[in-house]
């Protein structure tokens, strides 16, 4: 529905309303509940869940199933076949929007962003947001009449500094789970898996139950876009495997899941928030001209939710900008659109 909503320029001012709109109660109470709790609501078994469902929330957010539902839902969705890949990787996505919307990029980190008045050309007062930022020529910034927040907010994060707004603008409590992906080119130690013989092993992907002794969280074949992976036929002997932990691997481990190897690649990053039920989006709107994208995260962190999080501040600002309220949180839009066909 909501690309739907989308295409005809519905914006809402809130995560909650989006997610209302989307699905009605139902949606907002996934926020509310585990995907364990909604699960077993559902008529599922605990075996099912805990043999099923855990180990996909563990490889797509390295969590439990006391994550959120909707997030679980989500996750359960990433797992179905059928899902698309972008030949390059996901980085041309970025690079392919900022072409296509000749947007002009200046390499630089936001440093803080403080709101400003200055007169307007008939002398009425215009608000501003100055906004300061540091790149390799040093420290700049410049003034916008809207701003959008495309990153986390927090200190581990983002950590813009926000001054001199009335009222303040308050912090967010956003803690971010750890994921380490380590690449590593080499040849799987069969028998750590209970492959006595190498041969009869056909895996390409290995995903792991709750389980305190486990140090990783999933493990699979990094195969190319086009002509590899997923055919059914068994990775080659020396292969490159993605691993996802929750700490960085020891030499230890590696010569464990291993039985040769020899190149590592190690990336440790704060992937997706750390979700515990119930969840509170923060707004859309910080101030009168400034909004925030990432607060759907806390709902569910994905390409896919980025995207529809990023059109509706867009919507929302232009709206809100030329006073377009019929624009922006109307009801019952899936049968105001059908009877409009």
């Amino acid at each position: 529905r909501i690309y739907r909503y989308q295409t005809h320029d519905y914006a809402f001012s809130s995560n909650e309303r989006l997610l209302h709109a989307l699905g009605g109660t139902d949606f907002t109470r996934m926020l509310n509940q585990t995907i364990d709790e909604a699960m077993q609501r559902a008529g599922f078994s605990q075996k099912f869940i805990n043999e099923v469902v855990c180990p996909a929330m563990r490889v797509n957010y390295g969590q439990g199933v006391n994550i959120n539902s909707f997030v679980g839902a989500v996750s359960l969705a990433g797992v179905e076949s059928g899902l698309w890949s972008v030949k390059g990787g996901n980085k041309l996505v970025c690079t392919g929007l900022l072409y296509a919307a000749k947007a002009d990029v200046i390499p630089g980190r936001v440093l803080s962003i403080e709101p400003k008045t200055r007169p307007g050309p008939a002398g009425d007062p215009v608000k501003l947001y100055h906004v300061t930022y540091n790149t390799t020529s040093g420290l700049t910034g410049e003034t916008y009449d809207i701003v959008l927040i495309a990153a986390p907010l927090g200190r581990q994060m983002a950590n813009i500094a926000f001054k001199n707004f009335q009222p303040p603008i308050p912090d967010f409590p956003n803690p971010y789970h750890q994921t380490v992906a380590t690449f590593v080119h080499g040849r799987l130690n069969a028998s750590f898996f209970g492959y006595q013989d190498p041969s009869a092993f056909r895996l390409d992907a290995i995903f792991t139950m709750e389980n305190p002794k486990l140090f990783i969280n999933s493990l699979g074949v990094v195969s190319p876009v086009e002509g590899g992976g997923a055919d059914g036929t068994s990775p080659s002997p020396s292969a490159v495997w993605k691993v996802f932990s929750k700490e960085v691997l020891t030499k230890e481990q590696l010569g464990l899941l291993f039985a040769s190897y020899d190149s590592v690649k190690v990336k440790k990053w704060l992937a997706y928030p750390r979700y515990s039920p119930p969840e509170k989006c923060p707004p859309v709107v910080l101030h009168d001209n400034l909004y925030y994208l990432n607060g759907l995260e806390r709902a569910a962190s994905a390409m896919e939710m980025s995207a529809i999080a990023a059109k509706n501040a867009a919507l929302l600002a232009y709206h809100r900008w030329h006073g377009n309220a019929d624009s922006i949180d109307q009801e019952d839009l899936h049968e105001k659109l059908k009877t409009e066909l």
